[in-house]
């Protein structure tokens, strides 16, 4: 597989590509195991898209009657007399309330009924009383408030206590009638549903006289935030319904409920052809309509008091609880740190009524799941290929998709699908592949530093620093302009100077020579003793490279000049070189063993850059260059055609030249035009003429070697003229 890989990726390519898949599958083992600190991270994005996104109660149905501070302040601290409670409910349906339901359990007798009141002052006092002309039926307030619960749309309240066995006899509040639609082999609702130990009930006369009952129990998130109720509890293999089911199956006068499994637990709850969404254990998530009283509040007091409208509650379910912070019952929401839990029975309403229920589908982790997969990915493929800079704005774009995508299934659909593990995905893998990718890059500079510091212009290593990518180690065919130079008879002055001297001499003309070819932006590829092999487009483009190849050898031979003067002083003699330059297409790369290897050429046209060096010395030209650098250079330069040769070990022939500044030419400008006529002479094999012009040259007294050269050569072609197809071309037998 690593081969395989190998194949279409670099080694930097590669080192991301693991490091991107590797972040991808932390950040997804996270998202199975959720920890603590990141669990409490994704509800509040929760609850920030309730806070964004909720929307007003959608219907007027619920309303709360309230057991304010106003109330106890008229009517009398808390609890109160259960005949007042009675009057309250007896008022309530009076109103048209469609059911009324209690947030409060009665858990404990009223300790105000005057049986109650005469049996404590006999067994604490002693004393017998009696009350003179009260009817009998309100000697016990729990048997009328029993009276008045028998045959009326009365729910009432309690509580699972988880750790708590009660007694037998202590709760009669009756299951609700469940129907389980499950696929074979399905577990039990029972294995998901929360599970009571215990309960907290009304005392029996009132439990047996309701006509429905419903637990208030909710549990807090980690952050003690309420953000979802169960609708079902399993108890002693029973199911119990809530406070708010009760109170819907109370209202539309249903009395059985569908539940439906999955393989993965509940699915959803149904009744009355309303479809309740639920996670796995049963629970819905409440779809807050906004901070506390939101829904309608009338004080308890109002009602006792008959202020209200006749009418005024028909066809609403009136849920009674309390406000005041002194009984405790205030929670906090995502929308309201000080909710009264009363409020959430009527949010909870309003929600199965209007059919806007929030829920995580089945199918969400695995779109998360997507989207993590998707973010790490993608931004680990784009970094392989792009500058971290680059991709910042993609990257945001495709954050701010996967955040509108989430809030599109929000507001549509009312479906929480989290970001939050995408986001984490990708920005972890933005982040750490950026740094690998630094780093990769500040090893990759040391390196080219190290590697190219001697041997590039510092103008050439900066570029490289700032665009690594453009530097390309590996092997690979282009047009490079190749220049070799070489200090003519060398051994023999060497001869006349100690190893020392020899060694000062090298680097007094080498030091000035390379700084040139650097300063041209020209790569130093080796040292051969004495002799100079450099090259221009390599390892980056340069542009106009024929051009500034020549431009360097032309400076070079100026600074030799400066040179000579201190060689003459310093060893008593001063030096020639020779310069070659050609421009073809060859192999650049690192060439060598897999230990050890350079950065260099290869190709016949380095060859051919070398022969042309070599004929410096038999033309005497101290430099010598291609048709490919007179092509490419123009008219800029003045080019004399030296010669149409074959060198050795190559078959086509070649035209060389030698070079001239404008400013040179002009000041030999009879001799080049002489020297024009007596090439085209020798051209065309008029070898009488073209000899007695190189002669008048000759005469001049410069050039002695070429004139000489041709004067012999046309004098050996006078004797033993060409064939008719003679091409011009001469071949050199050696190098």
């Amino acid at each position: 597989m690593l081969e395989l890989l190998k194949r279409f990726f670099k080694k930097d390519q590669l080192i991301l590509l693991g490091a991107g898949v590797s972040v991808t599958i932390i950040i997804m083992a996270l998202y199975i195991s959720q920890p603590k600190f990141l669990h409490l991270l994704n509800l509040k994005i929760y609850d920030n898209y309730l806070r964004q996104y909720h929307q007003p109660a959608a219907t007027q149905v619920p309303v709360i009657i309230d057991l304010d501070e106003k109330s106890l302040s008229e009517l009398g601290q808390w609890p109160w007399p259960r005949y007042r409670v009675a009057l309250l409910l007896k008022y309530l349906t009076a109103y048209g309330a469609t059911a009324v339901a209690s947030d409060i359990i009665f858990s404990e007798p009223d300790r105000t009924s005057p049986a109650i009141m005469q049996q404590d002052v006999k067994r604490e006092l002693r004393i017998d009383m009696d009350f003179t002309g009260l009817p009998k039926d309100l000697m016990d307030y729990d048997r009328l408030l029993a009276y008045n619960l028998r045959g009326g749309p009365y729910i009432l309240g309690y509580d699972f206590n988880h750790g708590i066995t009660p007694k037998e006899h202590d709760c009669l509040v009756r299951p609700a009638k469940v129907a389980v639609l499950s696929p074979p082999d399905a577990p039990s609702p029972h294995d998901f549903l929360l599970k009571g130990e215990g309960m907290i009930c009304p005392i029996p006369v009132l439990a047996e006289a309701a006509p429905e009952s419903g637990f208030i129990t909710t549990t807090p998130d980690l952050d003690s935030v309420y953000r979802r109720v169960p609708l079902l509890y399993s108890y002693d293999g029973q199911f119990y319904p809530s406070l708010a089911l009760a109170t819907l199956m109370q209202a539309t006068d249903r009395e059985n409920i569908v539940l439906k499994m999955s393989p993965v637990g509940i699915e959803s709850i149904r009744f009355n052809d309303m479809v309740i969404p639920t996670d796995a254990r049963g629970q819905l998530l409440i779809n807050y309509r906004g901070p506390s009283r939101t829904f309608e509040y009338i004080s308890a007091s109002d009602v006792l008091n008959r202020k209200l409208a006749p009418g005024s509650l028909r066809g609403r379910i009136a849920f009674i609880g309390t406000s005041a912070s002194g009984l405790k019952d205030i929670r906090a929401t995502p929308l309201d740190p000080g909710f009264p839990g009363v409020e959430a029975h009527a949010t909870i309403v309003d929600n199965i009524l209007s059919g806007q229920l929030l829920s995580v589908p089945d199918w969400a982790p695995g779109l998360e799941f997507l989207g993590m997969l998707a973010g790490g990915l993608v931004t680990t493929f784009l970094l392989m290929w792009a500058r971290a800079s680059w991709i910042i704005l993609p990257v945001l774009c495709m954050g701010g998709a996967m955040w509108y995508g989430s809030v599109l299934f929000y507001q549509e659909q009312r479906f929480f699908i989290s970001p939050m593990y995408s986001y984490i995905n990708l920005g972890l893998t933005f982040i750490t592949l950026t740094l690998i990718k630094f780093w990769r890059e500040e090893i990759a500079k040391r390196y080219i530093h190290g590697a190219f510091a001697h041997y590039l212009a510092p103008s050439v290593i900066s570029q490289i620093m700032e665009n690594p990518d453009a530097l390309s180690l590996e092997g690979q065919e282009k047009e490079i302009t190749i220049q070799f130079s070489d200090v003519r008879s060398f051994t023999t002055l060497s001869e006349k100077l100690s190893p020392t001297q020899v060694t000062d001499l090298l680097h007094d003309y080498l030091t000035p020579m390379t700084r040139i070819i650097t300063e041209h932006e020209g790569t130093l590829d080796k040292f051969i003793g004495d002799a100079v092999m450099a090259f221009w487009n390599a390892p980056l483009d340069i542009e106009n490279h024929q051009e500034k190849s020549l431009r360097a050898a032309l400076a070079q031979l100026r600074k030799l000049e400066e040179l000579n003067d201190i060689f003459l002083d310093k060893y008593g003699f001063t030096i020639a070189i020779g310069i070659g330059i050609h421009s073809g297409p060859v192999r650049v790369g690192n060439m060598g063993s897999a230990d050890l290897f350079d950065y260099t050429l290869i190709g016949d046209n380095v060859n051919l850059a070398s022969r042309l060096e070599g004929l410096t010395k038999y033309y005497g030209q101290k430099l010598v260059t291609s048709q490919a650098i007179k092509d490419a250079c123009g008219d800029r330069y003045y080019f004399r055609i030296l010669d149409i040769v074959r060198v050795k070990g190559k078959e086509e022939p070649v035209t060389i030249y030698t070079v001239y500044t404008p400013e040179e030419a002009l000041d030999r400008k009879d001799e080049l035009d002489l020297y024009e006529k007596a090439h085209q002479a020798y051209a065309e094999q008029d070898f009488n003429s073209a000899e007695t012009l190189f002669r008048q040259l000759r005469e001049s007294g410069a050039e002695p070697v070429l004139y000489d050269l041709y004067i012999e050569r046309c004098q050996h072609l006078k004797d033993a003229p060409p064939d008719c197809d003679w091409d011009c071309v001469f071949t050199h037998k050696t190098k």
